[in-house]
């Protein structure tokens, strides 16, 4: 479990993010499509895993707007932007704001992700929905770097996040 806060109170998470240099657990999620996608589909790829609590909030989509912009360049990484929103909502967002090169994971069939990455909060008014964390992933899914955003409220590290991707 994981201590953090949302507008100055604590709050906590269900565990811890994955280790430094451990294996990256599987996880079954849903696109945009409907479809379920899992880390294997991006196999063989860097990868950004940015996990929110909802798009729909301006820190929320202004990072997923950064982190597009700072994909933009790096064809060799691929930045997943998983939260709990519906896709319908995740491709509502995206287009009013322009966010390309991304790909919007959604937790609408299981919880699992999160309880598996240690980022579900487990109480307050966002119980139920995951902290912010960024994840990095070498091409075999190891686990290169991690952070969980302290407040809720604040932008996680981009530029530690990209340079361990690269």
């Amino acid at each position: 479990m994981a201590n953090i806060t949302l507008k100055g109170t604590t709050i906590h998470t269900n565990g811890d993010l994955p280790k430094v240099g451990s294996k990256a657990p599987n996880f079954v999620l849903v696109d945009d499509k409907l479809s379920d996608k899992s880390l294997q589909d991006f196999h063989g790829k860097k990868k950004i895993l940015y996990i929110v609590p909802s798009l729909d909030t301006s820190v929320c989509s202004m990072s997923t707007k950064k982190f597009s912009e700072q994909v933009a360049s790096h064809t060799d990484i691929a930045v997943l932007v998983i939260s709990a929103d519906l896709p319908f909502a995740q491709g509502r967002l995206c287009g009013a704001e322009n966010i390309k090169n991304i790909h919007t994971l959604s937790l609408m069939r299981s919880k699992q992700f999160a309880s598996d990455y240690g980022v579900l909060i487990t109480d307050g008014p966002l119980a139920g929905v995951t902290a912010r964390a960024v994840v990095v992933l070498d091409q075999q899914d190891n686990v290169l770097y991690t952070e969980l955003v302290k407040e809720v409220t604040s932008e996680p590290d981009y530029t530690s996040a990209f340079n361990a991707a690269k």
